[in-house]
């Protein structure tokens, strides 16, 4: 039998707020501002990469973009906040999963891509900053998911092996930084995604997050 889990560490983009939306919407408005066409279809190519990473990723498909790799950054990231701000809704089940997870006495922890501009904006959204020990985002690393470096590093803040600690994805780079950190990991498929087949190598899979409870004290904590 392995030893108990200690901690539940949560992405956050597409598991503690629905923003995926609300992220196509500012890169498709931004990437069309620089002459670039992309469809909520495009974006998914890039779920869960930095958005730094995201807009590599089309300038390399695209030299014209080149010149204009910060003002998409920024231009993305002004519309994402502003979106969220107005818009943010959380996803289904967080209140209950984390109140569950405290009543287990795990410790709780967030590792997202997104730059910690981001991350405040959802956390005031969704009345969220007092509930996370640790906050660590990807923007403090040489590389973002699907390198394991945002969850390794979250893990040390903690004090607490890899090992001992599940993360929550919903995307297939995130479940492969966190299976490459050494963690086990829960994933709640963005809908969009869930058939993608790197999705098999999650230890658990979850419709929602009120269903995790059922995995952190089934099969996977055994």
């Amino acid at each position: 039998m392995s030893p108990p889990p200690r901690a539940l560490i949560f992405d956050m983009d597409g598991v503690l707020i629905d923003s995926e939306p609300l992220w196509h919407e500012a890169e498709i408005a931004s990437a069309g501002e620089a002459g670039l066409v992309l469809t909520p279809e495009d974006c998914l190519r890039t779920t869960g990469l930095r958005v730094d990473e995201a807009v590599a990723y089309w300038c390399e498909r695209h030299p014209h973009l080149a010149p204009h790799r910060e003002v998409l950054v920024a231009s993305t990231l002004d519309r994402l906040v502003d979106l969220v701000s107005r818009r943010g809704m959380p996803k289904p089940g967080v209140d209950e999963v984390l109140a569950l997870a405290r009543s287990r006495g795990l410790r709780l922890a967030l590792a997202s891509s997104s730059p910690y501009r981001v991350i405040h904006a959802v956390l005031d959204a969704l009345g969220l900053h007092a509930v996370f020990e640790v906050i660590h985002s990807a923007e403090e690393e040489a590389r973002g998911k699907p390198d394991p470096a945002v969850y390794l590093t979250t893990a040390r803040k903690l004090g607490i092996e890899p090992e001992l600690c599940i993360a929550v994805e919903d995307s297939p780079n995130g479940l492969l930084s966190a299976k490459a950190a050494g963690m086990k990991c829960i994933v709640v498929p963005e809908p969009a995604l869930q058939d993608d087949p790197r999705f098999d190598m999650a230890d658990a899979r979850v419709s929602e997050l009120g269903e995790i409870g059922s995995a952190l004290w089934g099969p996977l904590c055994d």
